[in-house]
């Protein structure tokens, strides 16, 4: 489509009208078609009445003539344009991001290998923590996304992590209709507002302990409805349940049961400079416990007084078990959410976060939940509060506390008594960002507590685990 034609119908027509209406008013006769008119030119035959002279219908008709004209080149030119809006969005569009990251310190770091994952313990290293590559194509109300992600986190690898089809209504926003989007695929899990939120735009290098020890991976197969009108969106899926991150499952379904997820929210705007974001949040599903298989009778000879020879109190019959079938188990989650963004000047934004989850049964990233084999289920708790503030176009700094218990019925045994055992983690983190066009520079202390670690006499204690981590993030 040429603009130039388009753009210059509707131009010649206004200037037409102006010069018409300038020669109006020095000469009193309007300007005759192709000829400049000056205040000494004669009057065409047929003319409109000189300056003073009442208007007469031909001079209406003409009128009118020009603005039905102008009128049908506007209508002509806002369908064309309509025209090259959708076939700019048609077709296939690419993006993507890099994320670099150095752990310059880390205090649980030892030049050892942890035997039962054959995977260093180090971690005062490079890595490319992700490394995204998206693809997204429209046609009509139909979109398609695949999205892939290469990473070095525990070796080298690449994966899918976003593939997905969508069916949208209406094609184009009307803010006079509702909105609804179907999608079907490997896609993002809608439970709160930090769990959906991209990697390339969340102030905070990862996401708080809660969500990712609940929603490892972020990402989960199945099909979901988002609808929004005015002021509410409402996002409800339907999931395998076994996230990419799961520690038993990744992306696959032992259970035939399936996961009901999703959030309602609401954005409303304060005043121009203030707009507050809430949404609550639940999940529902069913976990997995699995059985054992049969075993035969073995014999173990244990060589307790390290003599190398057999001898008859040195050997033991384990006897054989039968099969034990698979169970399954109830787990859900339920939450709240809320943004408040304060906007004090331009690129002076000040944000506030904060998350509250409530489950059980759901851990399946951290302390994999697993209420068969423990005879209870277990209750978990988690929440974060953080916030940022934007310095100037270039610079923003954040802070952020969370805390995550999972397990609030947790025991231990000392001597001959069975006490509460606090198992829960928390971590400061402290930011700061350095910006410029699409790349940024983030620099991210995080302070940590756990019970991870044991004192001299056994006992639970923290393990210093803190971490200092630079991330260079480049998008495009």
């Amino acid at each position: 489509m040429r603009f130039g034609s388009i753009l210059g119908a509707p131009l010649v027509l206004a200037l037409a009208t102006t010069a018409r209406a300038e020669t109006s008013a020095t000469s009193g006769t309007p300007a005759t078609s192709g000829a400049p008119a000056t205040s000494r030119a004669p009057a065409t035959s047929g003319a409109p009445a000189t300056s003073g002279a009442p208007a007469t219908s031909a001079d209406v008709r003409a009128l009118a003539d020009t603005v039905a004209a102008d009128h049908a080149a506007i209508v002509e030119l806002r369908r064309e344009l309509d025209v090259e809006r959708s076939r700019a969005r048609d077709g296939v569009h690419f993006s993507g991001y890099a994320q670099v990251d150095w752990v310059a310190y880390d205090q649980a770091s030892k030049d050892e290998i942890d035997h039962s994952t054959g995977l260093p313990i180090n971690q005062n290293r490079f890595t490319l923590r992700r490394g995204h590559l998206r693809a997204e194509a429209q046609h009509g109300i139909l979109s398609g996304a695949l999205e892939i992600d290469a990473n070095t986190t525990n070796g080298p690898q690449v994966r899918p992590l976003d593939a997905e089809l969508s069916l949208r209504w209406p094609r184009d926003p009307d803010p006079a209709l509702p909105s609804v989007v179907v999608t079907a695929g490997l896609m993002k899990i809608p439970f709160g507002f930090e769990v959906p939120e991209l990697d390339s735009v969340r102030p905070f290098l990862e996401r708080a302990t809660v969500l990712r020890a609940l929603f490892p991976g972020e990402f989960d197969l199945g099909a979901r409805l988002r609808a929004s009108y005015r002021m509410l969106d409402l996002t409800v899926a339907v999931m395998n349940g076994n996230p990419i991150g799961d520690r038993a499952f990744p992306a696959l379904a032992p259970a035939s049961a399936k996961e009901i997820v999703g959030r309602l929210g609401t954005t409303a705007e304060l005043t121009p400079d203030v707009t507050l974001d809430v949404g609550v949040s639940a999940d529902g599903g069913t976990g997995f416990h699995e059985g054992t298989p049969t075993t035969k009778d073995a014999v173990v000879w244990r060589d307790e007084n390290g003599d190398g020879i057999v001898q008859a109190t040195e050997i033991q019959v384990i006897p054989g078990s039968s099969a034990t079938a698979s169970q399954l188990f109830h787990r859900f989650a339920v939450g709240g959410d809320l943004r408040l963004s304060v906007r004090f000047a331009p690129f002076a934004t000040f944000t506030l976060r904060s998350e509250l989850v409530r489950a059980a049964n759901l851990d399946r990233g951290i302390h994999v939940a697993d209420p068969v084999g423990r005879g209870y289920d277990l209750r978990e708790l988690g929440w974060y509060v953080g916030a940022t503030q934007e310095l100037t176009r270039w610079a923003l700094v954040g802070v952020r506390y969370d805390r995550y218990d999972p397990d609030a019925d947790a025991s231990e045994q000392r001597a001959t008594n069975v006490v509460p055992a606090d198992q829960s983690f928390g971590t400061l983190a402290l930011l700061a960002v350095l910006r410029y066009d699409r790349a940024r520079l983030s620099a991210e202390y995080d302070r940590n507590w756990n019970t991870l670690g044991r004192d001299a006499a056994g006992n639970p204690t923290n393990l210093k685990s803190d971490t200092f981590t630079l991330r260079a993030q480049v998008t495009f």
